[in-house]
Formats: C-alpha cells, sequence, structure tokens
C-alpha cells in the first residue's frame, strides 16, 4: 500500500533525492575526467573495470559486458574493437568451450586501471561523508513503518 506524504513530507524527499543525485553526480563527473586525463573515454574505463573486476567465476564476454554496461551488444561490441586496437583488451578462447571468446585487461590496461582505481578511491574517500549523508537521508524517508503499511 502506498503512503501518501504530506506537502512537507513531499518537498524534503525530493530535497534529499537531489542532494543523493548531485553527489553521485559529483562522482560520475570526476571519474569521467580522470578516464579522460588518462587518455581513455569513459565507457572504456567502465568497460576494463567489468572486465578486470569481474567474479572470478564469471564468463567474461562481449555479452556479459554488454549487460554489466547497461549497452546493446553492437555497442559493447564496438567498445571493446576500440580497447582492443589500442592494446587495453584482448580476446582469448574460452579453454572449455572453443566457440566462445572471453575478454581479458592487457597489461597496459591493467596499468591505466590500476592508476584510476587509485584516484577514484581517494576521491570516494573524500567524497564518501556527503555520500552517505544524502543515501540516509533518501533512506529515512523510503522506511515505512509497520503500522503504515497495515492501513
Amino acid at each position: 500500500m502506498a503512503v501518501r506524504l504530506t506537502s512537507l513530507e513531499s518537498h524534503s524527499l525530493l530535497r534529499s533525492l537531489a542532494d543523493f543525485r548531485f553527489e553521485l553526480r559529483s562522482f560520475l563527473c570526476f571519474s569521467e575526467q580522470a578516464a579522460l586525463r588518462a587518455g581513455l573515454q569513459p565507457q572504456q574505463h567502465q568497460l576494463l573495470l567489468q572486465v578486470a573486476g569481474a567474479p572470478r567465476n564469471a564468463t567474461v564476454t562481449i555479452a556479459y559486458a554488454a549487460a554489466r554496461l547497461g549497452i546493446k551488444h553492437n555497442s559493447a561490441v564496438e567498445l571493446v574493437d576500440r580497447c582492443e586496437r589500442e592494446g587495453l583488451l584482448e580476446r582469448v578462447e574460452d579453454a572449455t568451450d572453443k566457440r566462445r571468446i572471453q575478454l581479458r585487461v592487457t597489461r597496459k590496461g591493467e596499468h591505466v586501471l590500476n592508476r584510476l582505481s587509485g584516484e577514484h578511491a581517494r576521491e570516494l574517500n573524500v567524497m564518501a561523508p556527503g555520500l552517505i549523508a544524502a543515501l540516509e537521508v533518501v533512506r529515512k524517508h523510503a522506511y515505512i513503518p509497520a503500522s503504515a503499511e497495515a492501513k
């Protein structure tokens, strides 16, 4: 059952969501600029991060990358092609299924990704208090007391 918010509660929720969105977007802008300074397009950085950060048991294919990036398969193919041409990624034959091609970050890609990951960790350390505070306020608005659910 939906809980009705008063006008004041609604404005407070909107302000909280706006604050959280601002904090999140600030980090994403930082990330995009850091990637560009490192000589990568932001989507290339995101692709490298998803490939390198995949769980050990994951089969990292173009389909996996497309799903993780929220892009279409053909867009992921183009992105992988670009990263491969720049020596950041390579396609390797799957050891258990020769029909399947997996993605692997090259040494060059690892070097760039490690540098960017350090920068991102430092920036998140600085931004974390604002992100956490904004998220906590949003969470408080989303909390529905058990008595309200029964109505």
